[in-house]
């Protein structure tokens, strides 16, 4: 399974592929395709302060129908302690989506430097 950072779900859905990474790129046609709930949150946030036009759901709609994205349903609670142990970053999103991926086996694409620093499953 790959899970996908925010900012590569804003990429995908407007069509910004040259924006990902040749090995991201590669890995993204490999595996099935899925997203932290936290990931869907930012969007909201994003989308509430003016930085994203279109509707969250509307983006992950798009995403789901085009690329077969899911949003993950492993246990918050679960995610939420794996993220407790999460210490690189103060930054809640960066947390629980890394925490998500560990929890769900899966890499993550993400061009976040800080992630790619700490976590082992980060793709780019």
């Amino acid at each position: 399974m790959i899970q996908l950072d925010t900012h590569v779900v804003c990429w995908l859905h407007d069509g910004l592929i040259r924006q990902i990474s040749p090995a991201a790129r590669q890995a993204l046609n490999t595996d099935s395709l899925s997203i932290s709930p936290m990931v869907e949150l930012e969007l909201h946030y994003l989308h509430e302060i003016g930085r994203l036009r279109t509707p969250p759901v509307d983006m992950l709609h798009t995403l789901h129908t085009s690329l077969g994205l899911s949003v993950s349903q492993t246990s918050f609670a679960l995610v939420a302690s794996a993220a407790a142990g999460i210490r690189w970053t103060r930054d809640a999103f960066d947390r629980l989506i890394v925490a998500q991926a560990q929890c769900d086996s899966a890499r993550l694409v993400s061009a976040d430097e800080k992630i790619r620093q700490h976590f082992a499953g980060a793709i780019w």
